[in-house]
């Protein structure tokens, strides 16, 4: 782990800071049932139509569904479309 990392967590802890994420940690918003954008991701690591797993700091976003596509992919985000049956944290470990 970081100094940097555990800065971040203890400084959170400290001031009660559950409404912002850590700098450079994953955030996931989904729109309804049929978008979800993911920001601050490291990566795709297995694509389908039913389920696209998405690389993040501590482990896999897995969004499962129906017709799904990668609209839009940048080195900080992505987005998903299609029929969004779940979104799914998959940490290590």
């Amino acid at each position: 782990m970081s100094k940097t990392h555990g800065f971040w967590e203890r400084l959170s802890e400290e001031a009660d800071l559950l409404t912002e994420p850590f700098p450079g940690q994953p955030i996931v918003e989904i729109a309804g049932d049929r978008q979800v954008l993911i920001e601050n991701h490291a990566g795709v690591k297995a694509y389908s139509r039913e389920s696209i797993l998405v690389k993040v700091k501590f482990g896999c976003v897995c969004v499962c569904g129906c017709g799904l596509e990668l609209l839009r992919m940048t080195k900080d985000q992505l987005i998903i479309r299609g029929q969004i049956d779940g979104v799914t944290l998959q940490r290590r470990g």
